[in-house]
């Protein structure tokens, strides 16, 4: 019978393998982080991504499409946010719209970025003062972060800004986390104060279904929950960086399928 560390280590490299093959620029696009690349200064990148991610909800093309128009009127997004008054913002996103959410949430959202610039200089500089190493992971930060994101909207609720406070599984907002925090070919690695170990699984349908046939996870619901217990099984293998084979994982699913046999093999 095989012995769990052997398991592991086997498991272990046929992830390097696939991380080896897909986590490279080549494979993004399509994806909302291609928008966020097509900025090049890191102050327009980090706003650009938090908008991606928001709206990555939808067909691929739709959302990329919804984001540049989400932030055509602001060419430089930091340096014009701040520059704009709220008013102005509304007006500039008045008559917006992705699916089933118009301008009013993207003004908000984009109010509370401001006021987050204006008084911190950078969203990441907000984050890494409300993170706190002690906790067992990203979400309380995450929560926080929500919250002042949200100071001062005339909105109650945003579907733009889940709290994981109140029970969401945030996965859009873990995913821009993963962009901010990690540092890769892939990931943008703008916020260097945050620990990477601290990162949640960004739970999709299709990590969810490569979680579960892995073994990692016999929980049908893809909620914060089950997230984070799919996160406790790779911190097992990269106690560092958890979160490192999500984008591989994700990628081959979509992609080539049959690559991902030899690790449902060993679930």
């Amino acid at each position: 019978m095989e012995t769990l560390s052997n398991r592991q280590q086997r498991l272990s490299q046929q992830l390097e393998e696939l991380y080896a093959r897909f986590n490279r620029p080549e494979w993004i696009d399509p994806d909302p982080l291609a928008v966020a690349l097509e900025y090049r200064r890191q102050a327009d990148r980090e706003v650009a991504a938090l908008v991606a991610a928001a709206l990555a909800f939808g067909g691929v093309k739709q959302i990329m499409a919804s984001v540049r128009r989400a932030l055509a009127a602001f060419p430089h997004p930091h340096a014009d946010l701040l520059a704009a008054r709220p008013e102005e913002i509304r007006r500039a996103t008045a008559a917006f719209r992705h699916r089933y959410v118009g301008g009013e949430e993207l003004a908000a959202l984009l109010t509370g970025i401001r006021a987050v610039l204006e008084e911190n200089r950078s969203l990441g500089a907000l984050f890494a003062r409300l993170n706190s190493p002690g906790e067992q992971d990203i979400v309380p930060a995450l929560a926080r972060f929500v919250r002042m994101l949200e100071a001062g909207s005339p909105l109650t609720r945003n579907y733009l800004l889940p709290d994981p406070a109140r029970g969401s599984a945030c996965k859009r907002l873990l995913l821009y986390l993963r962009w901010m925090v990690r540092a890769d070919a892939v990931d943008l690695g703008l916020w260097k104060g945050v620990n990477p170990a601290l990162l949640v699984v960004p739970l999709d349908i299709h990590m969810h279904r490569v979680c579960t046939r892995m073994g990692f996870t016999q929980r049908r619901a893809a909620d914060l929950r089950t997230a984070r217990e799919v996160t406790a099984a790779f911190r097992t293998l990269r106690p560092d960086d958890p979160v490192r084979y999500d984008f591989c994982l994700t990628r081959a699913s979509m992609h080539a399928p049959e690559a991902l046999e030899g690790l449902f093999r060993l679930g």
